[in-house]
């Protein structure tokens, strides 16, 4: 299995910025895209930005031109930088990758989700 370990959440005032960090671990050989969700509560969990092995980016409209995802291949590690917070992207953030993994002598397709990591943006 290919594990994620999130981090960098936590409580920011409006206007304020934080960087969330997201490391996979594991038998992995390729990760493909690497991803950002986020769940408020009583909602369903969104698409915040992705990014391909190639260095494409798509995101959110709710956050574009305030958030940037990144990554590091050397350390199957994938950012999200989130400034000018706003009290609407207060929920859970939910790293998510794709990719091909060992399994024996074998290669077989993963799709990991980490646990999650809070972020509160009140004043």
């Amino acid at each position: 299995q290919v594990q994620l370990v999130e981090s960098g959440g936590g409580l920011v005032q409006p206007g304020g910025s934080l960087r969330l960090s997201c490391a996979a671990s594991g038998r992995i050989l390729t990760i493909n895209r690497m991803g950002w969700f986020r769940q408020a509560p009583g909602k369903q969990r969104e698409l915040v930005a992705i990014i391909t092995n190639g260095g494409s980016t798509d995101y959110a409209d709710s956050v574009e031109g305030r958030f940037t995802i990144s990554r590091n291949n050397a350390k199957n590690t994938v950012y999200l930088e989130m400034n000018s917070l706003k009290p609407e992207d207060t929920g859970v953030y939910y790293c998510n990758t794709n990719g091909f993994m060992r399994e024996g002598a074998n290669v077989g397709q993963f799709d990991s989700w980490g646990q999650g990591t809070q972020v509160t943006v009140s004043s």
